[in-house]
């Protein structure tokens, strides 16, 4: 922890309405308003200033699962990528269903993390859902919302529990929308690429299903229920038509959904295998639409990595899920931003701190005084070419590899220190 005045750099905090050239003080961890004495100078020249970066959608595998990703790995690859914290989902080995298990996950992120680690717990007990989670005693052992992220909660009743029960606590429900008797053992968008690749197709219609049920329960439940990593253009209409009438319903999008189509996968490339799947040009210009006027409020990595010998196999047989967090940011930046100016470089922001940090309560993502200082310092103009050979994560698992990218965080400063910055091995 240092003291640091950073100059002349374009400051951009949308929780308090800021874009203007000026400086930003950090003394002993914390955001001040006076110049602080014997502080590091940190020239911001034509780089973008603003609170840390908050990825609420990750998963680093531990504990059970190191040899895919640790929490040292990941919290380094997230401040590679800008992020300051990250928000963990529970399907762990064991899940982190009980506070024994959260709390094994803060202490490790603790002892070996280098961003902040907010935990989710488990909706369902074993992520079966079938008996809810001690989601009470999780609370209090400092969960910050709560999911079966990798499943979804198929009965109607138990997830009416969940949400009144979360509800209890001011705990935010969040919601991998996928119905199983629709989707099957769908691999694949279903539409013509799927029946042109021979490869089992997965209905758009198994996701909105499921964002109807969510919206159904957040109105009975009068609670937020937040749909994650959105991929059709019907769940966007009809989180879309709630919000409207009122409904405490929300969204998000990670970069692959809108970055990439159905038509990627000709190759058989197993980067492009994901949950859920890659869709149509229809349903990225969906998305693209969402996120202009503001139905789909967050954006986020669902960072998701596996070893390279388990996507190395035939595509029925690979796991689900790519690496993000390196190039969620960037690729963002690049196409929303530069490529087709759906947002403005403010309102990326505002994606990537006011808005996950209200959905869940985060004392983050603001350069208020007396705010923990998390910074991000980002070119939005730089251009770069992401190699996943030179990734900080243990995985690779990336349709990213070798796409140049415009915009990208440069430094990123955890309480008042530097833990990651371009070319410095740290």
């Amino acid at each position: 922890m240092s003291n640091l005045k950073i100059l002349n750099g374009r400051v951009i905090d949308p929780a308090n309405g800021v874009d203007a050239i000026g400086p930003i003080y950090v003394e002993e961890g914390h955001i001040v308003v006076h110049e602080p004495p014997e502080a590091e100078t940190i020239d911001a020249s034509n780089l973008v200033v603003c609170p840390g970066l908050i990825d609420i959608h990750v998963h680093f595998r531990e504990p059970g699962q190191s040899h895919k990703e640790t929490i040292a790995s990941g919290t380094r690859a997230a401040a590679a990528g800008g992020f300051t914290s990250v928000v963990c989902m529970p399907n762990t080995v064991p899940v982190a269903d009980n506070t024994s298990t959260i709390s094994w996950i803060q202490e490790k992120a603790k002892r070996t993390g280098v961003v902040n680690v907010f935990c989710a717990g488990a909706i369902t007990k074993g992520l079966r859902g079938e008996e809810l989670a001690p989601i009470g005693s999780m609370f209090f052992s400092g969960i910050v919302a709560v999911t079966d992220d990798g499943h979804c909660v198929q009965s109607h009743g138990v997830m009416r529990r969940a949400v009144e029960y979360a509800k209890m606590f001011g705990l935010p429900v969040l919601d991998h929308c996928q119905d199983y008797s629709l989707a099957t053992n769908g691999v694949m968008h279903e539409g013509q690429w799927s029946i042109r690749l021979g490869l089992a197709g997965w209905p758009a219609a198994a996701e909105e299903l499921i964002v109807d049920r969510n919206i159904l329960l957040a109105e009975l439940c009068q609670h937020p229920i937040h749909c994650q990593h959105i991929s059709s253009a019907g769940s966007v209409r009809r989180i879309r038509q709630a919000k409207r009438r009122g409904v405490q319903i929300s969204g998000e999008v990670c970069p692959h959904h809108v970055f990439f189509t159905d038509g990627c996968l000709a190759e058989f490339d197993t980067s492009f295998k994901m949950n859920p799947p890659i869709r149509s040009e229809r349903d990225v210009e969906a998305i693209l639409e969402g996120i202009a006027d503001g139905t789909l409020e967050i954006l986020c990595s669902d960072h998701a990595p596996h070893a390279p010998f388990e996507k190395e196999v035939e595509f029925d047989q690979a796991p689900f899920g790519i690496i993000g967090l390196e190039t969620e940011f960037a690729a963002f930046c690049d196409l929303l931003v530069h490529r087709r100016h759906v947002i403005s470089l403010e309102r990326l922001v505002a994606l990537y701190t006011l808005q996950p940090a209200r959905l869940l309560h985060l004392n983050r993502g603001t350069l208020s005084p007396g705010a923990v200082a998390d910074i991000t310092l980002i070119d939005p103009d730089l251009d770069w070419t992401f190699h996943k050979e030179k990734s900080l994560s243990l995985a690779r698992n990336t349709p990213f590899d070798g796409k140049t990218l415009r915009g990208r965080a440069v430094r990123t400063i955890v309480g008042g220190t530097t833990v990651w910055a371009i070319g410095e091995q740290r």
